[in-house]
């Protein structure tokens, strides 16, 4: 007879299947639309940009940022630069206050109150008619800046536009992990991009047209999650938002499981609390895939992750605890423990079989992310070992994220 926690399972990897199969999907309708240009584009018009770059003890990455800005090929007298110290207790400010002299470049000091302050303020400064901010730890491509105007000349009913965002010369095992990692969300993001349902604007350049904080207002603290709940905002109120996926911008990673674990901690706090903030627009039609598709697809990954990870750690003590009763009343016999291992750890049934499609579309996904933003396909040996690594160690955040959401706890920055 199935039991009812079998139930579950079954309904969880069948969703998970079907996530990935619909992404499969989309990309199988939309593929002769995605476009890799390579070299340099140019633009019927450009209009002027500002580029805020909030930091906050940013000493070891920020002039590299802000010379990435200054080498894009894009007119200098149209890129506007706010270099803005968020009260910083490094060197940043003596080293941001360095390029006070270029002529497009404006440096501001203000007292620590969080990124969004410091976007604010750039905001309060605005004198064009597109705003995009870049993370102090993130360098642009050259040709970044142009690619992403190009989408706004395109279609003018696009409200902002996201790019592709690749580890910065990864190294070490877990920055590997990583990029492999961005390589697959550089493929999903692209799908929700022609469903409609990008969730998130990220401080990597992505661009806004000035209409959206003039009309929404600026942003807000979220939960240290400013850029997500900006894109929440936007698709409550039918602002379009599109990716740019030939507009790459690098961008330095934890090296550590540890700084992995406490980014990741804000990231699914921050998702989760919004979410929560935004749950009156689920499963409305008005608000299109968004409501339909992206939320409760990451309500459902959360779920998923802590019901498994339940489920694990109950099979594991369990075994663990019948091994200890039959070890009271029989002694040891290493032929009865290895013959009465948990069915669990070795699953033959369909289910299986389901999860390694899912694996494949995953891998299918990652090399095609990587040609969406590189035009090339290349094979690494992270993308076997990145999901069964991130299997095991992302219930960690996922977990304490949900915690933290329930007992009112606020994660540290870094």
């Amino acid at each position: 007879m199935v039991s009812v926690s079998d139930v579950i399972f079954y309904v969880l990897v069948f969703l998970s299947v079907y996530v990935q199969v619909f992404f499969l999907i989309t990309f199988l309708e939309n593929r002769k639309k995605i476009i890799t240009r390579k070299g340099e584009i140019k633009l019927t018009n450009y209009p002027s940009v500002t580029i805020a770059v909030p930091c906050w003890n940013e000493e070891n990455t920020v002039e590299k940022t802000v010379r990435s800005l200054l080498d894009l090929n894009y007119p200098k007298d149209k890129v506007k630069i706010f270099l803005i110290d968020d009260g910083s207790t490094d060197n940043t400010w003596n080293i941001i206050r360095h390029f006070v002299h270029y002529p497009n470049i404006k440096v501001f000091r203000k007292a620590n109150g969080g990124k969004h302050t410091a976007l604010n303020l750039g905001l309060e400064h605005l004198e064009t008619d597109f705003f995009g901010g870049l993370d102090a730890d993130s360098f642009v491509d050259s040709e970044s800046l142009v690619r992403i105007m190009s989408y706004f000349e395109k279609d003018d009913t696009v409200m902002a536009i996201v790019p592709s965002v690749i580890v910065n010369n990864p190294k070490g095992f877990v920055q590997n992990i990583q990029k492999t990692e961005y390589f697959m969300g550089i493929f999903v993001k692209k799908m929700l991009d022609f469903l409609g349902a990008i969730y998130v604007t990220p401080g990597t350049l992505t661009v806004f047209n000035k209409k959206v904080f003039d009309d929404l207002g600026p942003y807000r603290h979220a939960y240290n999650g400013e850029d997500m709940e900006i894109a929440y905002r936007m698709q409550k109120n039918h602002y379009k938002i599109a990716y740019c996926n030939d507009a790459r911008v690098y961008t330095n990673t934890p090296e550590t499981v540890q700084k992995l674990y406490r980014q990741r901690l804000r990231w699914f706090y921050s998702f989760i609390n919004n979410t929560l903030d935004y749950r009156s627009i689920l499963f409305k039609r008005k608000y299109g895939n968004f409501a339909f598709f992206t939320l409760p697809t990451g309500i459902v990954s959360v779920f998923a992750v802590g019901y498994i990870l339940g489920k694990i750690v109950y099979n594991v003590t369990n075994f663990f605890y019948s091994q200890f009763i039959q070890f009271q009343a029989a002694g040891f016999d290493l032929s009865a423990r290895i013959n009465n291992l948990d069915s669990f750890f070795i699953n033959t049934k369909m289910s299986l079989f389901l999860i390694i499609i899912v694996y494949f579309i995953i891998i299918f996904a990652i090399m095609f992310g990587r040609r969406m933003s590189e035009g090339k396909f290349r094979f690494s040996f992270s993308m076997f070992y990145f999901l069964p690594i991130f299997s095991i160690i992302a219930p960690a955040w996922i977990f304490m994220a949900i915690f933290n959401t329930v007992f009112s706890r606020i994660p540290v920055w870094r």
